[in-house]
C-alpha cells in the first residue's frame, strides 16, 4: 500500500502522478490529485480543472474572472 500525499490515506489503489516539473506525487483519489495539482484561479481562488484561462501566468477559471481582475483580452471558447 502507499500513502497519499494529500491526506496521508494508505490506500492499496493509489496511482503515482508525475507534475509538470518532473516531481512524483502519490494520490488515493483523483479529488486528492486535484486539491494538489490544479492551479486556483486568481481572482476566485477556485480549483481549476477544466482547460481555464491564462493571461501573464495568472490562471482563471473564466472570462468572467478574468475580466474581474482587469484582463479584457481573454475569451472564453464557444
Amino acid at each position: 500500500m502507499a500513502r497519499c500525499d494529500n491526506c496521508g490515506n494508505d490506500y492499496d489503489k493509489s496511482f503515482q502522478m508525475t507534475a509538470l516539473d518532473g516531481k512524483m506525487y502519490t494520490f488515493d483519489s483523483f479529488e486528492c490529485a486535484i486539491q494538489t495539482l490544479a492551479p486556483v484561479c486568481a481572482h476566485c481562488g477556485v480549483r481549476i480543472i477544466g482547460h481555464g484561462l491564462e493571461e501573464n501566468g495568472r490562471m482563471f477559471c473564466c472570462n468572467h474572472c478574468a475580466q474581474g481582475e482587469g484582463v479584457s483580452e481573454l475569451r472564453d471558447r464557444s
